[in-house]
Order: structure tokens, then sequence, then C-alpha cells
């Protein structure tokens, strides 16, 4: 079983935490964290409430009440009122639309010599060739051609046969 953590909010916390639940406008998981804090002390000024009591009266799970108050416990105050910094930072963006516009605009030239017409592959060692990413993926240009309703296999490129529709 992990390890359970008492809250005890000294004065000066616990006034801090009262005037924020009390302030007219403030973020609603700050102000879930601040109320459940409160809940939770378990000092002399404190109500000690129940994990699961808390849970219920915020409307979260015991999981998030009991991450709260060890991040409380280990890091403080502050930490805990403001959400958890991401731990990887955001993968930049490879392929964007010059990719994508490129990619369409060889898409719609003429197929190579000895082929009738492009495939995924092709014009993905195509895209690595003329320099448009270091290296790409077929499953990429699939999912870019997807994206665009671009179809390899159609007469006229970009959009799918018109079906005949049987006379009623």
């Amino acid at each position: 079983m992990s390890p359970r953590y008492r809250v005890t909010l000294t004065k000066e916390e616990r006034s801090e935490l009262e005037a924020l639940t009390k302030r007219g406008r403030i973020e609603a998981r700050r102000f879930k964290h601040a109320r459940a804090l409160l809940l939770c002390d378990a000092g002399p000024e404190g109500l000690a409430w129940k994990v699961a009591d808390v849970a219920d009266a915020l409307g979260v799970t015991s999981r998030s009440i009991e991450h709260l108050k060890k991040r409380f416990v280990e890091e403080g105050l502050e930490a805990a009122l403001e959400r958890k910094p991401r731990e990887k930072p955001p993968r930049d963006v490879i392929f964007d639309g010059a990719f994508e516009a490129r990619l369409i605009a060889l898409a719609c030239s003429e197929a190579p010599e000895g082929h009738q017409r492009w495939t995924v592959r092709l014009l993905a060692e195509k895209a690595v060739e003329l320099s448009f990413a270091d290296k790409v993926s077929h499953m990429t240009v699939q999912r870019v051609l997807k994206k665009m309703n671009f179809s390899l296999t159609a007469r006229n490129t970009g959009k799918s046969r018109r079906k005949e529709t049987q006379p009623l």
C-alpha cells in the first residue's frame, strides 16, 4: 500500500488558502486544490476529512487527493496549488503545412519514369531526395494524403471517381 501523507497547515497557509477560496475569480483547479487541502488539514484548526469524503465532495478521485497531499508534503503549498510541470518538452513540428503543400504538388506531378502512378513509398523517397525533410515515413505520406482527401488511384487526382447511380 502506498504511504499516506498527513496534511497539517500552518496559520499562514490556512489563511492564504481561505483567502484563495473566497476570492471572486480563481482557476477551478486551483480552487479545488485549495479546498481539498483545507478539508484534509489534520492540524488543530483543520477538519481532517477522510480522503474518500474529500474526493466525493469535490468530484475528483481519491487518487487525485492522495497525489495532492503528497505534493504538498514533499514540495510545499505553491507546488500543490500549481500544475505539475511537464517532464518531457513538447516535440517540434517536423511536417508543417509547407511540407504538406510540397508533397501534394509532388503527388499531382507526373509519375517518375518507369512507373504508371505515384505510390506512397515513391513519394516518401522523392520527398527525402528533394529535401522536403531529412526522413519521411511512407505512413506519414499516407496520413497527409488522407487528411487532404487525396487519392493516388483516382483518374482525377485529389478526388475520387463518381459512381454511377441506378435510375429509379
